[in-house]
């Protein structure tokens, strides 16, 4: 993000925090402007990253024609509707077709899309779909597990509630067997 960004998003908090003026501490919200669009800097870099250098190459002639699966990928993103966070888990996997990616891609994949404004949605396909076009894989699926706080804290109030959100490309689409397979091998 560059610095004029930046400046419109503490701009935007300190109109906020005048909002709540007679609410808040002065003190212990003094710099809350800078630290707020610091945050966000970080929270929302995926849409600066490109995803070729984050693949950087690291794709490999090696003959493997079985499923790949990466589990258990830990993420947090901001809603779009509401700018609260959602987080949870994200599982990968994908049949190689003559190449497979770098086991450290996979969760650097994951960060590039949770790190944008998103609907879970929306940020399974983005995932599901940079896999399989870069890896020109015969399949690939994602499950992404969450929890969102904004029906968690405020809303609906259900804490602990989670959403399961699946996208399937190629053969895990197509082949019943192996979309089978994915599913037994992420539980």
């Amino acid at each position: 993000m560059d610095n004029h960004n930046k400046k419109i998003i503490e701009n935007a908090f300190e109109k906020i925090l005048k909002g709540l003026e007679n609410n808040v501490d002065k003190n212990g919200t003094k710099d809350t402007p800078k630290r707020v669009s610091k945050a966000y800097d970080e929270l929302l870099s995926g849409y600066d990253a490109d995803i070729n250098k984050v693949i950087n190459n690291a794709l490999f002639d090696v003959e493997y024609d079985q499923i790949v699966i990466v589990k258990n990928i830990r993420f947090y993103s901001l809603c779009e509707h509401h700018m609260l966070p959602f987080f949870g888990k994200i599982d990968v996997g994908y049949l190689p077709n003559e190449k497979i990616i770098g086991l450290s891609k996979i969760p650097r994949i994951t960060k590039v899309f949770s790190r944008r404004l998103q609907v879970q949605e929306r940020l399974t396909e983005e995932i599901g779909e940079s896999i399989y076009e870069n890896t020109k894989a015969q399949g690939a699926g994602v499950v992404i597990t969450a929890q969102h706080l904004c029906s968690a804290m405020r809303g609906v109030n259900l804490p602990g509630t989670e959403m399961v959100t699946s996208s399937l490309f190629g053969s895990f689409k197509s082949d019943p067997s192996t979309r089978k397979e994915f599913f037994d091998l992420i539980k």
